[in-house]
């Protein structure tokens, strides 16, 4: 959709390489066919974006029947999502990686929480500022899995300048999603972070210090999680209390 309204430079570029009066330059031909190459992919790409919503849709009814507690982990792009879902899963799940949008689709994982038993944790794609409306349209249907999520787990990046921003980014696009479930704030990356900086965030905004990276902080993350899904109701498992 970014490239389809930018094509009439290279129009015109090639369009004076031939025609006259009454035809149409070569230019002119080529212009229509990246238009229709272009527009035949925005079609069949919404259609996917339309089967995986479906997906998604059969997904969720079946993870209702497990009666299984549901944690969507949210967050500003690059904040360390992919790599605390990777520590809460004792290092299986995919690698993180230091680029925007490195999650792209969903990555649901098992995971133990004290007193619990197994609950699923659902990595999204990262938000940004000033999302644009088409961004929005194909990531709805990954975000709409928050709308399942009992609680969530917001990531924040204390290392890096503008925090509080970016807090407000993601609770922004939450509630254009319409989420609102409770959610758990987890300061990530401690260790490359200044303590003053931190000091400051907590006073501010409460949360969780963690290291994804080092996994500093992980049990008492894990006994946060598990209080919070007792508040919203989620069953303990039999097996997880007995052997509690």
């Amino acid at each position: 959709r970014y490239l389809l309204p930018r094509l009439i430079g290279k129009g015109h570029a090639l369009s004076r390489l031939g025609g006259g009066i009454g035809t149409r330059g070569p230019g002119e031909t080529q212009l229509e066919l990246d238009r229709r190459k272009i527009q035949e992919r925005i079609d069949h790409m919404s259609g996917v974006i339309r089967n995986f919503t479906r997906r998604q849709r059969t997904s969720r009814n079946s993870r209702r029947k497990s009666k299984m507690g549901v944690v969507g982990i949210v967050g500003y792009t690059n904040a360390g999502k992919t790599t605390l879902l990777r520590a809460l899963c004792g290092g299986r799940g995919e690698d993180g990686e230091d680029k925007l949008f490195s999650t792209l689709g969903l990555l649901t994982r098992k995971s133990y929480v004290p007193g619990i038993g197994q609950v699923l944790l659902t990595d999204t794609v990262g938000f940004i500022r000033h999302m644009p409306d088409e961004l929005m349209v194909a990531f709805r249907a990954t975000l709409e899995e928050l709308t399942e999520a009992d609680v969530l787990i917001h990531v924040l990046d204390a290392s890096r300048e503008g925090a509080l921003e970016r807090h407000q980014v993601v609770q922004s696009v939450l509630a254009e999603l319409e989420v609102s479930a409770p959610s758990l704030l987890v300061l990530n990356k401690i260790d490359l972070a200044d303590q003053g900086e931190l000091d400051f965030l907590q006073g501010a905004l409460g949360g969780v210090l963690f290291s994804a990276l080092r996994r500093q902080g992980i049990e008492k993350l894990r006994d946060q999680l598990a209080g919070l899904l007792e508040q919203v109701g989620v069953e303990t498992q039999a097996w997880a209390r007995s052997w509690a």
